[in-house]
C-alpha cells in the first residue's frame, strides 16, 4: 500500500504542509513512521479523509471565480470494476471527479485506492459560469 508524506498529503488535499501537519497531530488523519523517522500517512487513510473533508467543507470560505485547469492531481478515492467498464473516483483538493474507463485500462494502470493519480480533462464543449 502506497504511503505519503505529510507534505504530499498536503499537496493532494490543496492546503499547506503546516495544516496538514496540525491535521495529524490532532488525530483527525492516522500517521506511522517509516525506518527513517519520517511521518506517513496510508493512502487509505488519505483518501478516506480527502472524501470526509471535501464533505466537509461548508462553503463559508470565497470561492475563486476562475477556470480550473485541465489536470487535476489527487488520490483514488473509490473503483467499481464491472465486466467491460470501470468507473474511478479521484478527490483533488475540493474536487471530485469521476471518471468511466475500461476495465482493462484500471488494470493496467495498476489502480487503487490510496494511489495518487491525476484526471486529465479534455472536452470540446466547457461551460464556465460566475455565481
Amino acid at each position: 500500500m502506497q504511503s505519503y508524506t505529510i507534505g504530499q498529503a498536503a499537496r493532494l488535499l490543496g492546503v499547506s504542509p503546516d495544516t496538514a501537519r496540525r491535521w495529524a497531530d490532532a488525530g483527525r488523519v492516522a500517521t506511522h513512521r517509516d525506518e527513517s523517522g519520517r511521518r506517513l500517512i496510508d493512502g487509505r487513510d488519505l483518501a478516506a479523509f480527502s472524501v470526509e473533508l471535501a464533505r466537509a467543507d461548508g462553503g463559508d470560505e470565497e470561492v475563486s471565480y476562475t477556470s480550473a485547469r485541465n489536470a487535476f492531481p489527487g488520490i483514488v478515492t473509490a473503483i467499481k470494476l464491472g465486466d467491460v467498464a470501470a468507473q474511478v473516483e479521484i478527490q483533488a483538493g475540493p474536487h471530485r471527479l469521476v471518471s468511466l474507463l475500461t476495465r482493462e485500462a484500471v488494470e493496467e494502470l495498476g489502480l487503487e485506492v490510496g494511489m495518487e493519480a491525476t484526471a486529465r480533462v479534455k472536452s470540446t464543449n466547457v461551460h464556465i459560469d460566475k455565481a
